[in-house]
């Protein structure tokens, strides 16, 4: 179930975070993680947003990353 609407406002600093159906990896190769770079570059420009950091990590439980 989707959460709740958050309250935003102008100048606001925001965390935002994706995860995999049933914590399953969202990048399962070279070819996914250049469609996911470009999908962040495009919203920030799009948006207007300023990014000032990221992290792409792709945990695996139980295993060694």
């Amino acid at each position: 179930m989707a959460r709740a609407l958050r309250i935003q406002f102008a100048g606001g600093l925001y965390h935002a975070i994706s995860r995999g159906n049933e914590r399953g990896a969202v990048v399962r190769g070279d070819s996914d993680r250049a469609k996911r770079l470009d999908w962040l570059r495009r919203t920030v420009e799009t948006c207007g947003w300023r990014l000032h950091a990221f992290a792409l990590l792709n945990h695996q439980l139980g295993g060694v990353c």
